[in-house]
């Protein structure tokens, strides 16, 4: 009788360890990436030719890094999480959710003052530049200065230039940098303040300016698995981020690749 339990008890942990590794192996098939809103294309494209050669999926939300950053203190359930900017990612590492030794400066930009194509009045960036007089009645478009880095930056750089005080009741502040940019392409705001990446995406907005990078601080996109994620595909598409075919998209898109082989 013994050595039927025995038995028995023997074959209920293989049976419970072979559905383990079949859960871990469909979890495998596909990966969650909570990713800033300027990645959108690109990181599309890089999943997209990570899923053609592994067959794994990756989901990607796009949003504002606060948002996500909040989302996944709350318990969403990401695998990867790639901010916009070293402060909230350094939350997360704050709040226990990443390990600080696991995280990586992946890719830098730049940040533009972008106007509609047929915006034609002069205007060049430098200390007290006529900002508030280029946009008359209308208002400038950037992403919320109190939380979502591009905003973030943009009210850093225009501090920088002693205009922002003239500025702020103009402001159209946006959820996401795209967005913001989004408010510029259908002609609701004259002017805007993105990324050069979302710019470049975008025909419906042309660059007026480039705020030189001592007027803000430097524009860092950093990665990192979340501490709880299990999923095992989770350290191979973030080494695939960091190699040679996802550098080339991230470069075209006009990303400065600050990681990789």
């Amino acid at each position: 009788m013994l050595r039927r339990n025995v038995l028995s008890a023997f074959i209920a942990a293989m049976v419970a360890m072979a559905g383990g590794g079949a859960a871990l192996a469909e979890q495998a098939k596909s990966l969650t990436v909570f990713a800033a809103a300027s990645l959108k294309g690109s990181l599309d494209k890089a999943a997209q030719l990570y899923q053609s050669k592994t067959g794994v999926k990756v989901a990607i939300s796009f949003a504002a890094s606060s948002a996500l950053a909040k989302q996944i203190e709350a318990g969403a359930p990401a695998d990867l999480f790639l901010s916009a900017d070293l402060k909230w990612m350094t939350y997360l590492v704050d709040k226990g959710a990443v390990n600080k030794e696991q995280v990586v400066k992946l890719l830098g930009n730049r940040l533009v003052l972008v106007g509609a194509p047929d915006f034609s009045k002069p205007l060049t960036i430098g200390q007290n530049f006529p900002l508030a007089e280029a946009l008359g009645d209308g208002r400038i478009a950037m992403g919320e200065p109190k939380s979502v880095p591009a905003g973030k930056y943009g009210r850093e750089a225009l501090d920088y230039y002693g205009v922002w005080k003239a500025i702020e009741p103009k402001v159209a502040a946006a959820d996401n940098v795209r967005a913001a940019l989004q408010l510029v392409a259908r002609g609701e705001a004259p002017l805007g303040i993105v990324y050069e990446t979302d710019a470049k995406a975008e025909a419906g907005v042309k660059v007026v300016g480039v705020f030189p990078e001592e007027s803000h601080a430097p524009i860092i996109y950093p990665i990192a698995p979340i501490a709880h994620a299990t999923n095992p595909s989770t350290q191979d598409f973030l080494s695939f981020l960091t190699g040679a075919e996802a550098q080339a998209i991230f470069k075209q898109a006009g990303f400065t690749v600050l990681a990789g082989s």
